[in-house]
């Protein structure tokens, strides 16, 4: 397959970015601008049992490997059609037995290298840009990153190495750099975790904090959808990271992950900084240092965070005492705290929580963000289970206006909620 073409987008080189992604029509709210397969993909093997390994498809009564037993499908169609990269796992499998542990990102690097000893043409995935030409950034690469990409190197190495031939440890370096700087996670409609994979003409849309696109999935295929209204000759913009945080915090992930800061509209203005860093009204203002230390201290518990309820509740109290409820801090400890819950099945400990995070997440995402979809959904649907219908109504309806404008009105997760019966009263 020749260099190709997207209908109404082009590549281009962005000032100041490098390449990038315009549009050469006009593209309206909810329109679908672009349809890209994955190159290399690979389901989470927290998701084993309920999706299928090849088309990403959530169902009961899935088949499973006959060998490994660890894989499953929709049928034998979807098996054979997996074979060619499951066959790179599944004896391995079952060799290890509970001892076979490559990381996610291992996974689909050996995938993207059996992929490339075999390629012929140019892959659908990549008709504006290859994967060889993803952005690896190796010279920007601190010792920390540097180690984790030898220790998933000697994985590959240890897990892979009966069925895969490998490329020289530079090439394999640079690879797993490409995948860390230029792979996606693949979500569901509650922004659960499902997978990773790559998509080279999706990577080419350059980061804002004011997007005018989002990327979403069908099965493992990505779709981008415009949430805003984009003019010929407007560049694509997506959202690298979570923008609820404010600009310091936005600019520091970005940074870290991704080499570089943003000087978009949101960051040269820092519009909505006040109202994410609410304090609450005390009769003595806390000193610049005590903010300080309260902003770093909010910040760390998000890198490190990996305790149960009580350490949430913990935090809470701390920050509580200088930030207000809808300090974006105290939302990201409230979402943690509410996951806990229903980890827990405290389902009225999680409508707590999650009755305090969706007024301010409405407020302070973009409009059609996933964030405030999952939100409602979550909530909405666990107003129902507690026999709290008019309520759980209110917050689907609102997570569907959302969803038809992001995934379209034929997404499978718009037609569940609406065949399910959700929206019934």
């Amino acid at each position: 397959m020749k260099t190709g073409a997207i209908e109404g987008v082009d590549r281009f080189d962005s000032p100041g970015k490098g390449r990038g992604l315009r549009v050469t029509k006009r593209f309206k709210v909810g329109d679908l601008v672009f349809v890209s397969p994955a190159y290399s993909y690979v389901l989470s093997a927290n998701e084993r049992g309920f999706y299928c390994e090849f088309c990403f498809a959530r169902k009961e009564g899935l088949a499973k490997c006959g060998k490994c037993k660890r894989a499953f499908y929709c049928n034998v169609g979807c098996q054979k059609g997996d074979w060619a990269m499951h066959k790179l796992e599944c004896s391995s499998m079952c060799a290890y037995g509970e001892n076979w542990c490559p990381s996610e990102t291992v996974r689909l690097v050996a995938r993207i290298i059996a992929k490339q000893k075999t390629q012929k043409e140019r892959d659908p995935s990549e008709k504006l840009l290859q994967v060889e030409e993803l952005e690896a950034h190796l010279d920007k690469m601190d010792n920390e990153k540097h180690e984790m990409n030898e220790t998933d190197i000697a994985a590959l190495h240890h897990f892979y190495s009966k069925h895969l031939e490998f490329p020289d440890h530079n090439s394999l370096l640079t690879i797993f750099c490409q995948v860390n700087c230029n792979g996606f996670t693949v979500e569901d409609e509650e922004l659960s975790h499902l997978g990773s994979a790559v998509y080279p003409d999706v990577a080419l849309m350059n980061h804002s904090c004011c997007p005018n696109v989002l990327v979403t999935y069908k099965g493992h295929v990505a779709e981008v959808r415009a949430v805003q209204q984009i003019n010929p000759g407007d560049e694509v913009y997506t959202s690298y990271i979570d923008l609820l945080y404010p600009t310091e915090d936005r600019n520091v992930r970005l940074k870290d992950a991704y080499y570089f800061t943003c000087d978009c509209k949101e960051c040269a203005t820092k519009a909505k900084d006040k109202a994410k860093m609410k304090l609450r009204k005390l009769s003595e203002p806390p000193a610049p240092e005590e903010l300080r230390k309260m902003f770093l201290y909010g910040r760390s518990i998000i890198e490190d965070f990996r305790r149960l309820l009580t350490m949430c509740e913990l935090s809470l109290d701390k920050m509580g005492a200088v930030f207000d409820d809808a300090n974006v801090y105290m939302l990201h400890m409230m979402y943690q705290s509410m996951g806990v819950c229903l980890a827990l099945e405290d389902w009225d400990g999680a409508a707590s929580y999650g009755e305090k995070i969706i007024k301010p997440y409405s407020t302070l995402y973009p409009a059609y963000s996933l964030n405030v979809a999952s939100i409602c959904l979550k909530l909405g649907r666990l107003y129902t289970a507690l026999d709290r219908p008019s309520q759980g109504l209110r917050l689907l309806k609102k997570a569907l206006v959302i969803l038809e404008v992001t995934h379209g009105k034929d997404h499978n997760y718009v037609v569940d909620i609406l065949c399910h019966g959700e929206l019934n009263n």
